[in-house]
């Protein structure tokens, strides 16, 4: 590999919003923009609830970044991901939990603090606890259902957040123009909420659609017809039954058993549930 024209380069990164999100690779050349650190991939870690990626220079010296906004790749702005997911049979590694962090030994639970993550429905809150429940019950931080976020802003208002109770938001379909991103503006416009709510959220229809295809073993999740309900229209396609509220628990049972590790889910989740997570647990 040629080391020797690298270095920084100056180029002024476009809004965050507008990044591309590209997954972490090991031997990935990259430049951390505040520091003009430049360097090959040569680890990703987690540990304390957040990603950290090594970068070895070309005398060979190492420093350590947390994944995210900030590095330039072949001269471009990107956010850094989480590694891209490997094989979908594979649990975690030793020592490892499911969504990656080193597994603390002997670790009891914290008693749970008074900042919360709330997510959209019951199958959000499954999946999160699948996925990051041990490093969650590590940091004290509750996982609780919204059942829906027409009336966010009134929940927000009863919680009374403020330093030491913040209160992290995931939301489904959080895309430019839509009911949620209105709803999420004007809660985050709303007092107490500036630096003590984080809103994120994920493009897809529903949290079953963070499930990367593969693990399923399709090319692509089925399109559903316009006015018909979305979930049903997906077990409809996969065949299975889908015609009561049981049906439908049991179909999302059998989807979440098919996820083992955060490698099973899709970055634009996997980033998003991380954000949160760094929001509220780091000072």
């Amino acid at each position: 590999m040629d080391y020797q024209n690298w270095g920084p380069r100056g180029i002024s990164a476009p809004a965050k919003a507008e990044l591309p999100e590209v997954p972490v690779e090991r031997g990935m050349v990259l430049e951390d923009v505040q520091s003009g650190w430049v360097g090959a991939v040569t680890r990703v870690e987690k540990s304390g609830g957040m990603h950290v990626v090594a970068l070895e220079d070309r005398r060979g010296k190492s420093r350590s970044f947390k994944l995210g906004f900030g590095f330039l790749l072949d001269g471009r702005a990107i956010r850094l991901m989480p590694p891209a997911p490997r094989a979908a049979a594979a649990g975690p590694a030793a020592g490892r939990t499911a969504s990656g962090s080193v597994r603390v030994a002997g670790q009891r639970a914290q008693v749970a603090k008074a900042s919360r993550i709330w997510v959209e429905g019951k199958h959000d809150a499954e999946l999160v606890e699948k996925v990051w429940g041990d490093d969650l019950r590590v940091e004290g931080i509750v996982v609780e259902p919204l059942h829906g976020i027409d009336d966010l802003a009134a929940a927000v208002a009863a919680f009374k957040p403020g330093p030491g109770r913040r209160l992290g938001v995931l939301v489904d379909h959080l895309v430019p123009d839509s009911k949620e991103s209105r709803i999420a503006d004007a809660v985050m416009a709303s007092p107490g909420a500036a630096g003590n709510v984080l809103i994120v959220g994920h493009p897809y229809v529903d949290v079953w659609q963070a499930i990367r295809p593969a693990v399923l073993g399709i090319d692509t999740w089925p399109a559903v017809p316009r006015g018909q309900d979305w979930k049903t229209g997906i077990l409809k396609a996969f065949g299975w039954p889908h015609a009561t509220k049981e049906d439908i628990g049991l179909g999302w049972q059998k989807l979440l058993g098919a996820v083992r590790t955060y490698a099973d889910l899709e970055a634009s989740l996997l980033g998003r549930v991380e954000e949160v997570i760094d929001f509220l647990t780091v000072p």
